[in-house]
């Protein structure tokens, strides 16, 4: 059971597991041992509120597939316990980011003075690049 929030919940289903073999150096353990976790998790499939299924299936992320399916590959640790622990965690973070609500932003002006200080500054570089120039007589 992983607990997104207060109110909403994923059961153990709707999360598949696999343990893969990890990439990278590693010695002669490497290619003996499945340590990485290989997360997928169907969102079409899955018992979350239809709020929540719209956001992850309108998310722009390399993480979730065309057919709606999100994909979390972990081997950062070296015990399958640790990266299983990662996948959900970052599950769970992946899942609550795209419910935070933007903020919608609002144009604005510089202010006069950030204006006057801006061209002030322009003025002065001008005056120190033009006092290296070649002194024609």
């Amino acid at each position: 059971m992983l607990e997104i929030s207060n109110n909403v919940s994923l059961a153990d289903w709707e999360i598949e597991l696999s343990a893969i073999r990890s990439m990278g150096n590693g010695g002669q353990r490497v290619n003996k041992v499945a340590t990485a976790i290989h997360l997928r998790f169907d969102i079409k499939r899955s018992s979350l509120p239809s709020v929540y299924k719209e956001r992850l299936l309108a998310c722009k992320d390399s993480r979730v597939t065309k057919d709606g399916v999100v994909v979390i590959k972990a081997q950062s640790f070296r015990t399958q316990e640790m990266n299983k622990e990662d996948a959900l965690a970052r599950l769970k973070a992946f899942i609550q980011s795209v419910m935070v609500v933007q903020k919608s932003r609002r144009a604005t002006k510089p202010t006069k003075g950030s204006v006057q200080r801006r061209l002030t500054g322009k003025a002065n570089r001008k005056g120190v690049k033009q006092t290296r120039k070649k002194v024609q007589f």
